[in-house]
């Protein structure tokens, strides 16, 4: 029985998981800095922006709140945050990074998840931005 129970209880927890949070009307996540087609050193800044939402670390089960994950020269992923090379994730709650990237062109994309990582419903990201790193 006590199997059946923990079996149950984890099926419970991975659909809980895959169900998004719902975002609020007009929430929206945005690169602070770099610009749009900036050049930058290879070791450089990112700056996070986020509103109508408040950040706070992955398992926070606040309404309204999220942590961001940073695609690099990546695409969005479906539905959970692949833990990838071309997602960074910050599930501390962190705003900012510091990169180093190789010299030529890379693309920046944020993407708020919950506190289950999933992004939320509907997502709330960035737009996809283009610098040139020296």
């Amino acid at each position: 029985m006590k199997k059946v129970l923990l079996a149950f209880g984890f099926s419970l927890l991975a659909a809980q998981a895959a169900i998004a949070a719902e975002a609020p009307e007009g929430a929206k996540a945005y690169i602070v800095s770099p610009a749009d087609g900036a050049t930058v050193p290879s070791t450089f800044t990112v700056v996070f922006g986020l509103s109508g939402m408040g950040v706070a670390p992955a398992g926070t089960d606040k309404a309204n709140t999220g942590h961001h994950h940073l695609i690099i020269d990546g695409e969005l992923p479906d539905m959970m945050m692949p833990m990838g090379k071309d997602v960074k994730h910050f599930g501390g709650g962190q705003t900012e990074t510091t990169l180093t990237l190789e010299p030529g062109t890379h693309t920046l994309q944020l993407l708020l998840g919950d506190m289950a990582h999933v992004p939320h419903n509907p997502p709330v990201m960035s737009e996809k931005i283009t610098i040139t790193v020296e």
